[in-house]
């Protein structure tokens, strides 16, 4: 397994941990990598996620919340709304990571982690983001997560 698919599964470790435990973000990735024996060259990158999860959670989860017209963010299972986050910061926020990869990255992962229906239910929120993402400028979906927070 590449290096990469091991940061995404710490960084999801660390986001399933850090959405039922409301804690200090580096606390609790300090507290998953000592737990889980995290090698220390996946480290970075992993923090690099979580720390940009985090910081953007509330234009994330607005994203999640227009999209998803079935589904209440709360009513998302943990480990799925950890995944999603992932995977959309990766298109809003990450350049180098080309979106296809977020989201094979993101239903390979729910596959490994999730329910028995979570690689499709998160192939098809992501798609769906991933398109609203394109069609309107950076700006506008900002402005977007005021709004709907």
């Amino acid at each position: 397994m590449g290096k990469r698919r091991q940061s995404r599964e710490l960084a999801l470790k660390v986001l399933f941990s850090l959405d039922y435990f409301k804690t200090n973000p580096e606390e609790c990735f300090d507290l998953v990598c000592n737990n889980f024996d995290a090698s220390e060259d996946i480290k970075p990158f992993s923090r690099e996620l979580v720390l940009g999860v985090f910081s953007c959670l509330k234009e994330i989860d607005a994203l999640i919340d227009k999209t998803s017209k079935n589904w209440r963010l709360e009513r998302i299972g943990r480990v799925d709304r950890a995944i999603l986050r992932l995977a959309i910061y990766e298109f809003l926020k990450r350049d180098d990571i080309p979106p296809k990869v977020s989201i094979n990255e993101a239903v390979d992962l729910g596959k490994k982690f999730g329910g028995k229906d979570s690689g499709a239910f998160i192939n098809g929120l992501l798609d769906k983001i991933y398109n609203t993402i394109k069609m309107e400028p950076k700006e506008m979906l900002k402005d977007h997560s005021v709004n709907a927070v």
